[in-house]
């Protein structure tokens, strides 16, 4: 039986199934305390237990990204926080290569407080 969070990935129609287990795996290659968990319905990735980023598709735009849970600290021309006080999401196309510097210029943003500390 799969559990919920192998299931979420798994239902999504190509490319966007593609695009979000890229992530997944991306993620969590960056570094060893990286964990992903099930929260809230969806892929939340934590670092040493603290929750840092999230995967998603947008409801709208019908389009994977990647979510910043202290997206307000993170200043990234490419992030957007739309009605968000405190995340900022950044929007991917699955359809076209993904901006891989760009992911990893926010994720060493993103990381780099739940290292220091």
């Amino acid at each position: 039986m799969l559990r919920p969070i192998d299931n979420y990935f798994l239902e999504k129609d190509e490319p966007i199934k593609g695009c979000l287990l890229f992530l997944r795996d991306y993620i969590l290659k960056q570094d060893v305390h990286l964990a992903e968990t099930w929260k809230y319905g969806m892929p939340i990735y934590c670092y040493k237990g603290k929750m840092c980023c999230y995967l998603w598709v947008h409801k709208k735009f019908k389009q994977p990204y990647l979510g910043i849970v202290e997206g307000k600290r993170i200043h990234h021309p490419d992030l957007l926080s739309e009605k968000r006080a405190k995340m900022k999401i950044l929007l991917l196309d699955p359809s076209k290569d993904l901006p891989i510097a760009t992911i990893n210029e926010i994720l060493a943003e993103v990381l780099a407080p739940y290292r220091n500390d």
